[in-house]
């Protein structure tokens, strides 16, 4: 249980990051925020830090979460993890963690179509 909570508490750690980077980019930012703001809300805590974790460390994607992320949609999955990717500490890495996103979805996708 403990490990959940730590897992939730660096979502909230990430958004609260995102967000307080957001008045220094430009307008285009507005347009990301807007649909950080929609997909978010697709997809629970627990599954957008399980799918954050594979994408940008070594986490291990949960199957159940696929559900979530196929439910979320390409459009938002893809857009969120640019949005993250994007933040220059990250932007070095961008094109990796791009590729870790489509195997994810792609994952996801096939499992899907299984079930």
């Amino acid at each position: 249980m403990a490990k959940l909570s730590s897992h939730v508490t660096a979502l909230f750690i990430v958004v609260a990051l995102v967000c307080a980077f957001n008045p220094v980019f430009s307008v285009e930012e507005a347009e990301a925020k807007s649909l950080w703001n929609t997909c978010l809300v697709k997809i629970t805590p627990k599954c957008a830090l399980n799918i954050i974790y594979v994408v940008f460390g070594n986490g291990t994607l949960i199957e159940s979460c696929c559900h979530d992320l196929v439910q979320e949609g390409k459009v938002c999955h893809d857009n969120l993890i640019k949005y993250i990717a994007d933040r220059p500490s990250l932007i070095s890495r961008e094109t990796q963690f791009l590729k870790k996103r489509d195997d994810v979805w792609n994952h996801c996708v096939s499992i899907s179509k299984t079930a």
